[in-house]
């Protein structure tokens, strides 16, 4: 018998809401409602249409290349393999610029690297924005060097957003590494997740770099 784990590590998508203060919020609305349907079906039958207007970056998103590099590789292109099923090599460091000997000695080759730091516990406040813990530019290429796939974050961004350069998302994106951001529940993971996958794979849109994804982390014992 297997026994598997499904633990949601995204934030969910309501109308209104702000990801990125300045950004549009997203516009959630009925295209069709159940009762504006019934009528071109049999009685008792009906269905919703719905219709959703937002930037991509809202909720957890994930970046593709395209996001910083116009020659990027963008949603479309983006191989399935570098979003689902990544064995998962987890961090929580204590401080705000995360550098690179956070993860010496940390085996991320062919992983999704996701960094704890609990700033979710921020979410939907004024805070959540302002001085959030984040990768240097040293740290993003020890990743990048280092063979990870992924690189996930629970806060805001994984650069420093008073950084115009932002070298962590040049770095990584320019190595073919995609970046999460704004994953939640990352505390739910356990210390060893030698048992567990990460899974975050956006909307295979043509000409965009950046898509809300559902992450989520499954573990399966026999």
């Amino acid at each position: 018998m297997t026994v598997r784990s499904v633990i949601d590590l995204s934030h969910p998508i309501t109308d209104g809401m702000v990801t990125v203060p300045g950004l549009p919020a997203p516009k959630i609305t009925d295209f069709r409602s159940h009762a504006e349907s019934a009528p071109n079906y049999a009685p008792g039958t009906c269905f919703q249409f719905g219709h959703f207007d937002m930037v991509g970056q809202t909720g957890t998103y994930l970046d593709s290349p395209y996001h910083r590099f116009p020659e990027g590789v963008d949603l479309s292109g983006l191989p399935l393999a570098s979003t689902v099923d990544l064995p998962i090599a987890l961090i929580h460091p204590d401080t705000t610029a995360i550098d690179a000997g956070a993860f010496e000695g940390l085996d991320v080759e062919g992983k999704a690297v996701l960094v704890r730091t609990g700033w979710d516990r921020h979410w939907g406040t004024h805070a959540y924005a302002v001085d959030q813990p984040h990768l240097t530019r040293a740290a993003a290429e020890l990743l990048a060097d280092a063979g990870a796939i992924l690189v996930g974050i629970d806060s805001s961004n994984v650069d420093d957003t008073g950084d115009p350069e932002r070298p962590a998302h040049t770095v990584l994106l320019g190595r073919g590494v995609v970046v999460v951001e704004h994953l939640r529940g990352l505390d739910r993971l356990p210390e060893d997740c030698a048992h567990w996958r990460f899974h975050a794979a956006p909307l295979a849109v043509a000409g965009m770099g950046t898509s809300p994804v559902r992450a989520y982390a499954v573990s399966g014992s026999s």
